[in-house]
């Protein structure tokens, strides 16, 4: 990544008040998906969900560096007059996490990343055609009749979701309906073709990754699927040794669809006075 483009003014979805995080989405994804984190964080925190250039309402006509959204980002923040906060990052947004923690140290006071990948590489098998006329018809029905058993049975988990999702609740349907669905649809050509050029380059910043100085929590869950993956675990074992900290299982059942307790778990990480 290069950066120094132009910055855009894009939408940020802003709730609550206190120390500010700013809660990046993946790819596909929109302020809207980050709800799962800022409908919690945002009791304790101000919390900016902003959606990446090419991204929901923060629309462009011309083709994009992945890179220039730190520009943006650091826009943002100079707009809401804010000099440190902490980045929580999902996936994409982890690696532009990582990004700015390397690029702009003395605005970051500490990272959350999230399915973070320092060097992602597809591990992903080529999908059927039958996965990807069963992803649409799901995709579609859940719309009308969100978290329908017959729809998560029947299509939901003979399509792409499967790979999505480890568990195949009403919950998480009724979440990709909401959110999720949208997210895909209002993610442009221009936002799909800057992610595919990143990768192409070999994106790799694990040599890096040592250069971070300030406090990280890396999550990664056991049986995550994410489209492109390098073991987020190797994040946390590259970071200096002031930062590490053990490795703790979470029950999958102690977490339910809405995230409740995940967020609650960030809240403690981030006010830890360790940290």
């Amino acid at each position: 990544m290069s950066g120094g483009a132009v910055p855009i003014q894009i939408h940020c979805d802003i709730q609550g008040s206190g120390a500010p995080i700013l809660c990046l989405h993946g790819h596909p994804g929109s302020a809207r998906t980050m709800a799962v984190f800022c409908e919690r964080l945002s009791r304790q925190y101000q919390t900016l969900a902003p959606e990446l250039r090419g991204y929901g309402a923060s629309r462009v006509r011309q083709p994009f560096h992945l890179e220039d959204s730190l520009t943006d980002l650091m826009a943002l923040l100079d707009r809401q007059g804010i000099d440190q906060c902490w980045v929580l990052g999902w996936s994409l947004g982890g690696i532009l996490a990582l990004e700015l923690a390397l690029r702009y140290p003395d605005r970051i006071q500490g990272l959350i990343l999230i399915a973070t990948a320092a060097r992602p590489v597809s591990n992903h098998p080529r999908p059927s055609r039958l996965e990807v006329v069963n992803t649409g018809l799901a995709s579609l029905i859940n719309l009308a009749i969100p978290g329908h058993p017959w729809v998560i049975q029947t299509l939901g988990k003979r399509s792409l979701y499967r790979y999505l999702l480890q568990r195949h609740t009403p919950a998480a349907y009724r979440r990709l309906a909401k959110e999720g669905f949208w997210a895909f649809v209002r993610t442009s050509r221009h936002a799909h073709q800057a992610l595919n050029r990143a990768m192409a380059k070999g994106y790799n910043r694990l040599p890096e990754i040592e250069q971070i100085t300030v406090p990280c929590l890396v999550l990664c869950g056991e049986h995550d699927r994410p489209r492109r993956s390098d073991p987020p675990i190797g994040i946390a074992d590259i970071l200096p040794l002031q930062w590490q900290r053990q490795k703790v299982r979470i029950p999958l059942g102690s977490l339910n669809a809405q995230g409740r307790g995940f967020a609650r778990g960030l809240v403690r990480s981030v006010t830890c006075p360790a940290w």
